[in-house]
């Protein structure tokens, strides 16, 4: 019998080998089918020579450490153990190539994209070392690509087997690591083998990616070894010219012999890369310092010498017509800032600073970058809590809404005290649009309003609709959206009307165009008249893909041309890779310890100190799967791994998990639950006679409340009995879709959505006999949740902008609704899958991230780009022949 026959024989129960997918020097890896689960996986199956040294027992102890790692570019291990004699591990087959499949289809790796691959390596490792385990066998073989995006395999896998192995890795004739990618404390066999040495190893796939080769090479594995050991490695810029310097120079760092010398994180790494002006060592002074060996004389000729050069070009100069600038396209990085989702960020009119309102260290606050400058953005002062940034046209100021108190704030762009333009009124200010003529244009959830720059009563425009209003550099009139189209507000004429069907965000240009986003998406440019306030020609596309939204206009561009926009491709994915934060109404945003994902449908345990989520999964076509976060640990432990699975609810001690499950064994939806400790397998529950199901509440120890819908018929609440299994019982038929129940913490009210009359209402009434009905809202509300006294039911309304409302119910001696009152003002379109935090105050939102990512994880392309010099792009466009 085989070797690969006798592995089929003993996984035979779990796994059906199907066939080898490659040998490695440690493991030979096999497809095969989880029975259990109906998925594809790989095994790699340790080379029996190592298994033999290692022992079952302490190989699979050890492994188990790196098991509960999970970060969207490490892939997970599924299982691992030993059977009939081979120790093996489980692993998810993802179809993809390895860094060295593509490195030897293709060589060298564009830049952006090496960039890239490996900022999301260090993220990775970054996370993995907080939690205490270093990979120990970063190489290009160990790295996949799934549509581009990484994943970092074995991770722990060499810990594991260095543990187990108990130092006795030469018997096996075996060494971890692979000699090109090994730190110098790796290949002396030092004992102490710590994050520096990934970092290490990182780095030697970057340099590799860039130059082609690694940074030592050799005859024999020795031979390397020794180069290793003893010599320095060329600078990467000596063998590719288009290197910059500042990654040259952390290249260096990282590559240092010494580990002390290194980046102290593989984080540290990654910022140097996209760090402009970063130096290190002989790298800086290759650039800096060349010719400081010369004697004086020999400087005083050479200046002179400049001197004249410098006269003779400037003549030249004089005489001819002076070349245009080119047309660039640039990478925008936001380094540790979080931009708030629907925050743009904004450049000043120079072209010279960028704004945007975000969260940097737990602060959240306007930060600006100087584009001749320092590369990292910095808070500017005055503008805590503040978003919706834009600037003065003569670029010493910036306007921006302070969430805290609602009003609209000016500061100064280097510093001082903030100044406020326009006190809390109904107005609200969002979006400011400071326009030439001294005066401030903003929107609201009634409507758009204006105010002097100086200060003073603002004045109502029910005219003017849309979100980013955008007052002509003459003050003439403010350009709007209506219906979806561009539209102009004439202050001569107290009159709107459409300018450009189907387009919205427009801004003009002193080339004498609107610029606006298509119906259809991408910019649009058209001619525009300012006098008469006519469109002239026909729109031309311009950019094929801008990122902008209901709340976020995706681009800014400055008098001078320089143009900043969202480019994104993701239109029609249902939901963008964001972070989970704690919003304290008026008072704070903070980020939770979860990792960023398509993650959603968070809620709180009883205790606060426990989340659960769903997570969608582009490697699983978008399917769902459960989690739980430890809040005070940061552990994130992923609860199922098969079906669809959705809509997450913890039970009244924080020991189980209820969810609904789709697919996997049988096709109906499912109620489910498991331990959160994943210490036991879950239990599936019948759920009603078909539909689509919504777990919504964890009643008592044993009670799930849950929605479902019947083929064809309406949706009802249900409850069911989560030990016996029995029957659901509905728990009142009405002719209305009744959705996202919720028991109040006495157990004697539901508060439900109903959609009836037009609009989906809050409806209150006895549990669990459906005695009395009271209407809470008249007008479309969702998402309710009850505070842990029952004293007030918080709910969602959409407008202009999404409102957090919140009503007080009494019960003595008969049920009353009060009036309800405002909670808080978001400029977050599309709120959903919210959760009140167990103190009944703060609550859990979804921040989506406005910054690079993957194609896999975001549905295609998701990046800041500045244009620079864009008006001659423009020009081009608009006046070519085939126009």
């Amino acid at each position: 019998m085989t070797a690969p026959e006798r592995l089929s024989a003993a996984l035979a129960d779990r796994y059906r080998i199907e066939r080898e997918l490659g040998a490695g020097g440690m493991a030979t890896v096999y497809l095969a089918s989880d029975l259990k689960h109906d998925r594809k996986v790989a095994i790699k199956v340790l080379k029996p020579e190592l298994a033999a040294v290692l022992g079952a027992e302490r190989f699979v102890q050890e492994i188990k450490t790196t098991a509960a790692l999970s970060h969207p570019h490490i892939l997970p291990l599924f299982d691992s153990g030993e059977a009939g004699g081979f120790l093996y591990y489980v692993m998810p087959y993802i179809q993809g190539e390895t860094i060295r499949e593509k490195m030897n289809r293709e060589g060298q790796f564009a830049l952006s994209e090496a960039m890239r691959i490996t900022t999301e390596i260090a993220d990775a490792l970054d996370y993995a070392h907080r939690n205490g385990v270093v990979h120990r066998d970063i190489k290009p073989e160990n790295i996949l690509l799934h549509d581009g995006r990484p994943m970092v395999m074995d991770f722990g896998i060499a810990l594991a087997v260095s543990a187990a192995a108990g130092g006795r890795m030469t018997e096996t004739g075996l060494s971890l690591g692979t000699p090109h990618y090994m730190s110098p404390e790796q290949a002396t066999a030092d004992k102490q083998i710590t994050a520096r040495s990934d970092v290490y190893s990182l780095a030697s796939v970057l340099y590799e990616m860039l130059a082609g080769e690694p940074p030592h090479t050799g005859g024999s594995a020795q031979a390397i070894i020794m180069k290793i050991i003893a010599e320095a490695a060329r600078p990467v810029s000596e063998l590719r010219k288009s290197v910059p310097p500042q990654v040259a120079a952390a290249l260096a760092k990282a590559l240092e012999k010494v580990p002390a010398d290194r980046f102290e994180s593989a984080r540290e790494f990654a910022d140097a890369l996209g760090t402009v002006g970063f130096t290190h060592g002989t790298v800086a002074m290759t650039s800096a310092g060349a010719g400081a060996g010369l004697g004086s004389r020999a400087v005083t000729v050479g200046a002179l010498t400049f001197a004249v050069l410098a006269l003779v070009a400037a003549a030249a100069g004089w005489m001819r017509k002076a070349p245009e600038a080119p047309f660039r396209r640039v990478d925008l990085e936001f380094g540790e800032l979080v931009p708030w989702p629907t925050n743009d960020p904004v450049v000043s009119s120079d072209g010279r600073m960028i704004a945007v309102g975000g969260m940097l260290n737990g602060v959240n606050a306007i930060f600006l970058r100087r584009l001749d400058g320092d590369a990292a953005f910095r808070l500017v002062e005055g503008t805590e809590e503040g978003i919706g940034p834009a600037f003065s046209p003569d670029n010493e100021w910036i306007v921006f809404r302070r969430v805290s108190d609602r009003t609209l704030v000016k500061v100064r762009v280097a510093g001082g005290g903030a100044v406020t333009l326009m006190p809390s009124s109904e107005l609200d200010p969002f979006n400011p649009h400071w326009g030439e003529d001294g005066r401030i244009v903003f929107s609201g959830p009634l409507g758009s309003g204006i105010v002097s720059s100086a200060g003073g009563e603002a004045t109502a425009l029910p005219q003017v609709s849309g979100r980013r209003p955008f007052l002509l550099p003459d003050g003439s009139g403010v350009l709007a959206n209506i219906g979806g189209s561009v539209a102009i507000y004439d202050f001569a004429t107290d009159t709107t009307r459409v300018l450009v069907p189907g387009g919205t965000h427009a801004v003009y240009v002193p080339t004498g165009h609107l610029l606006y986003v298509g119906s259809e998406g991408g910019l649009f440019a058209v001619g525009f008249d300012l006098k008469t306030h006519e469109v002239r020609g026909a729109p031309i596309r311009v950019l094929e893909r801008v990122g902008s939204g209901v709340a976020n206009r995706g681009f800014s561009v400055s008098r001078s041309g320089l143009l900043l926009h969202h480019d994104t491709d993701r239109a029609g994915v249902a939901g963008d890779l964001n972070l989970l934060a704690i919003v304290d109404p008026g008072v704070s945003v903070d980020t939770l310890r979860v990792p960023q994902g398509l993650n959603g449908y968070a809620r709180f345990a009883a205790d606060a100190k426990q989340l659960v989520l769903e997570r969608r999964s582009p490697e699983r076509n978008g399917q769902s799967d459960i989690y739980a976060a430890d809040l005070v640990t940061g552990a994130f432990t992923q609860l199922t791994f098969d079906g669809d699975n959705d809509q997450p609810a913890w039970s009244p001690d924080g020991k189980w998990v209820a969810y609904d499950r789709t697919g996997g064994p049988g096709s109906t939806e499912q109620v489910c639950v498991k331990l959160a400790d994943n210490s036991a397998p879950e239990r599936c529950l019948a759920a009603a006679s078909g539909g689509e199901v919504g777990i919504e509440h964890w009643l008592d120890s044993n009670t799930v409340v849950y929605t479902a819908q019947g083929s064809g018929r309406r949706t009802d609440i249900y409850t069911i009995d989560t030990d016996s299994g029995s029957t659901p019982k509905v728990y009142a038929a009405t002719p209305f879709d009744e959705l996202v129940p919720r028991v109040s913490p006495d157990g004697s009210l539901i508060v439900f959505q109903a959609v009836e009359n037009g609009g989906t209402q809050l409806w209150l009434r006895d549990f669990p006999t459906p005695v009395g009905r009271w209407n809470i809202t008249r007008t479309p509300a969702r998402a309710p949740r009850w505070t842990p006294d029952g004293r007030f039911l918080y709910y969602w309304r959409s407008g202009a902008l999404d409102t957090l409302f919140r009503v007080q119910i009494d019960r003595k001696p008969n049920i009353v609704v009060r009036d309800e009152e405002v909670v808080q003002v978001v400029d977050v379109a599309g709120i959903e899958n919210w959760d009140l935090h167990p103190d009944g105050r703060r609550y859990v939102l979804n921040l989506p991230l406005l910054r690079e990512t993957s194609a896999s994880a975001g549905g295609g392309t998701n990046r800041f780009l500045l244009l620079e010099n864009w008006f001659a792009e423009l020009a081009r466009l608009t006046s070519a022949p085939d126009r």
